[in-house]
């Protein structure tokens, strides 16, 4: 960003004690400007066509549904617009609202939340990041999407027979099909079989560019440190 280069800017939110507690804290700082600020999805796309904005913030539930109008508003700006960093704000630390978000990239994208309205300096350095084709997550939303991956790895793991997982530990000891026969005094052919049944369970299929194995044994360690 050059020096002294202020960050334009443009706010959607419904609610207009915070769209305009948003605008004034916004514009009193040295290196934003504050373009405009409407109400609805329809009020930011007509001022869109008016101004060329750094960044667009929104809120993630606005009309006429208020439910996903903010993140179907981020992926068509996104699209239009390419270089125009979004910042997305939510009073909700849902890890599937932020998958959504991500869905195209996480390239000049933010998700916060609300409460980060408080904390200006925050809030003005997630705008200057994603000006600059960088990517924020409130940490409580990363806290989320970590907990979901354990209990979606755990599920898929739980799936598995108890000689599964035993074939599985001995993978993620390193030991080959071979090792893993002899130690469980099995043949060849019963271990290729309970290993593909452990890549069919957990999703690996075969077009996967990561090694199955691997992926599996990662799939493990992930649970073995939860």
């Amino acid at each position: 960003m050059p020096q002294n280069s202020r960050t334009t800017l443009l706010i959607a939110e419904d609610d207009y004690l915070v769209r305009e507690g948003a605008r004034s804290v916004l514009a009193a700082h040295p290196r934003l400007e504050v373009l405009g600020a409407a109400s609805d999805p329809e009020g930011i796309l007509e001022l869109l066509e008016v101004h060329d904005p750094d960044v667009v913030m929104l809120d993630i539930r606005m009309p006429p549904t208020f439910t996903t109008e903010g993140i179907e508003l981020a992926h068509q700006i996104r699209a239009e617009r390419r270089g125009t960093g979004v910042v997305v704000l939510s009073q909700h630390a849902d890890p599937e609202y932020a998958l959504e978000l991500l869905r195209h990239g996480s390239d000049g994208v933010a998700y916060l939340l609300k409460e980060r309205l408080g904390d200006a300096d925050r809030l003005v350095q997630a705008i200057e990041e994603v000006r600059a084709g960088g990517s924020i997550l409130d940490p409580r939303i990363v806290e989320g999407l970590l907990e979901a991956q354990r209990r979606r790895t755990a599920s898929k793991l739980a799936g598995l027979t108890p000689r599964e997982l035993e074939v599985l530990a001995m993978m993620a000891s390193g030991r080959g099909n071979l090792a893993i026969a002899r130690e469980l005094s099995i043949t060849d052919r019963s271990v290729e079989k309970h290993t593909n049944s452990i890549f069919r369970k957990l999703g690996l299929s075969e077009e996967l560019e990561l090694n199955r194995r691997v992926a599996a044994v990662l799939f493990y360690l992930q649970r073995s440190r939860d």
